[in-house]
């Protein structure tokens, strides 16, 4: 029947721009790195800009959206795309080498991240991943967090539940996962800096990792 074939998805991910210090708002490289964005992704043919309900969040979804010309794509806040710890793994889940400093990592979370994050996170995955109904494939950006992106990617990639740790994310920086009906989700394209100068590159990154 028309209008129920099944559809590829493209999920754009980007973690929000750079955070003042209360983490009220975005810096003004926080600012330039949203608008650089939203210039990268002009022309997609975005069906809706979903975002936490953090400021940081809100306030990049908007300058990313000013960014994208006419007509303008719809702003959705979504609690499932929020800031939270998607999965609190067990020890015995764990690299044995690394599985202490972990924990002892998540435990300096407010308890609330840690309780209201798994559902939170499954409510995601149900909303926000696998291919479409209807017969066009549907484009869609989330801006939201790091520990999210890392959750989704990790699904995609059909790792283990804890794995979304040690995936991190830059501000601004654009991750793609195209989900088909007939073959499994790939990663097309995770952490990318490219619409940014080298200045606003690596931002909320751990300086270790960086390369």
């Amino acid at each position: 029947m028309p209008g129920t074939a099944t559809a590829t998805r493209y999920l754009y991910l980007a973690r929000h721009g750079e955070a003042s210090a209360d983490e009220s708002d975005l810096t003004e490289n926080g600012r330039r790195q949203a608008a650089l964005l939203g210039e990268r992704l002009r022309g997609r043919p975005l069906s809706a800009i979903q975002h936490g309900p953090l400021p940081r969040a809100e306030r990049t979804a908007q300058l990313v959206r000013e960014q994208l010309g006419n007509p303008p794509c719809e702003l959705r806040r979504s609690e499932a795309v929020g800031d939270y710890i998607p999965y609190v793994p067990r020890e015995r889940e764990l690299p044995p080498d690394s599985a202490g400093a972990m924990l002892r990592r998540l435990a300096e979370f407010p308890a609330e991240d840690r309780l209201r994050g798994p559902k939170l996170a499954q409510d995601a995955l149900a909303r926000y991943t696998g291919p479409v109904a209807g017969d066009e494939p549907r484009h869609e950006l989330v801006v939201t967090h790091n520990f999210l992106i890392g959750w989704l990617v990790r699904d995609a990639l059909d790792a283990p539940p804890w794995r979304w740790m040690g995936l991190n994310h830059c501000n601004a920086a654009l991750t793609v996962i195209r989900y088909p009906p007939d073959r499994p989700s790939s990663v097309l394209l995770y952490n990318d800096m490219a619409h940014l100068p080298a200045e606003l590159r690596w931002t909320g990154f751990p300086d270790e990792a960086r390369v």
